[in-house]
């Protein structure tokens, strides 16, 4: 069974060198040792250089906790990261790309059938997407944002300037009528697990709750706990 295949965003990282007050890698560690099923790396800064280390880096700190067939090791946005880094041997799982990014068919022809391709929108736009487009390219989707988040400032923010969260009502919509698996972030934190439960998504994500955290290690674990109503 392929990665792709056993695909788990219940519990779903992403991160970036400016997320962190520590390298990433030791965030990756903590997360993944708690029960983080999937991480995304995802930076606006750093060069592609930078980005293939993080990879490297995490990748090891992923095979190191035996989870390497488990736990999904995406990048966001760059494809030509993904396939730099397995050039170099780097086991990198797939990508995540936005609307306005990339088209995932691309992305699939140049990743193959046995890579991860996720697709990201706001709750909104991804209820109608899927009313009217084929989404069998597509592995998962990731929508929000749920609150207001400092580590992604124009998510949800309309061209007028307005700021858009959606509630748990149109998140349960959006999970009934997705063919795919869907998983929720945008300023979560543990409180909002139970609600996101009841919703019947596949998942939520996180940046700071985790990454941000003054003992990365025990957020991880309280998130994970309550997603299984522990």
């Amino acid at each position: 069974m392929t990665i792709r295949e056993r695909l788990d965003i219940s519990a779903y990282l992403v991160i970036g060198a400016e997320n962190c007050t520590c390298p990433v890698e030791e965030i990756v560690e903590a997360a993944v040792s708690e029960g983080f099923t999937c991480v995304q790396i995802r930076s606006k800064v750093a060069t592609a250089r930078e980005m293939i280390d993080t990879l490297e880096k995490s990748a090891a700190v992923i095979r190191k906790l035996g989870k390497s067939d488990s736990v999904a090791l995406l990048v966001d946005d760059r494809l030509d990261i993904v396939l730099a880094a397995r050039e170099m041997g780097i086991k990198v799982d797939g990508v995540h790309v936005g609307q306005s990014d990339i088209p995932v068919e691309v992305c699939r022809k140049f990743l193959g059938e046995d890579s991860i391709v996720g697709l990201s929108a706001p709750t909104d736009k991804l209820i109608e997407y899927v009313k009217t487009q084929d989404v069998s390219q597509i592995d998962y989707f990731g929508a929000g944002p749920l609150h207001k988040t400092a580590t992604k400032i124009d998510c949800g923010m309309t061209a007028d300037g307005r700021f858009i969260t959606h509630d748990f009502e149109e998140i349960a919509e959006l999970a009934k009528v997705s063919p795919i698996p869907v998983v929720i972030g945008g300023g979560v934190k543990v409180d909002d697990i139970p609600a996101l439960v009841a919703t019947k998504v596949g998942g939520f994500f996180v940046v700071s709750a985790v990454a941000a955290a003054d003992n990365p290690r025990l957020a991880a674990r309280e998130l994970v706990e309550a997603w299984h109503g522990k």
